[in-house]
């Protein structure tokens, strides 16, 4: 399951909102915690995986479509590459964070 963009710009709106002059200090209770979005990132990647990986058995066993197993390979590794590039981003921002000084 890859994260929809639609979801994206939803959340990435919502956080906007609550940044803008104005807004209250007081977190929303309802709005989700920033480990609660990771772990909610991870264990959609991790779903992505398990579904590619079904898909590889059941056309080794001869139940799936060849054009299925290469959409479930390519929708697992576009979900991998993506991961891959918030992880380098995160880590980039890190060290940007260390170097400053105090």
């Amino acid at each position: 399951m890859a994260i929809d963009p639609t979801s994206a710009a939803a959340a990435y709106a919502k956080i906007a909102n609550a940044a803008a002059p104005g807004a209250s200090s007081t977190p929303d209770p309802n709005m989700p915690s920033f480990a609660d979005l990771v772990k909610e990132a991870v264990d959609q990647v991790v779903d992505t995986g398990k579904a590619s990986e079904q898909k590889m058995m059941e056309s080794v066993n001869g139940q799936a479509p060849l054009i299925d197993v290469v959409t479930a390979v390519t929708t697992a590794e576009m979900t991998l590459e993506t991961v891959t590039s918030v992880r380098d981003r995160m880590v980039a921002a890190y060290q940007d964070v260390v170097k400053m000084p105090i």
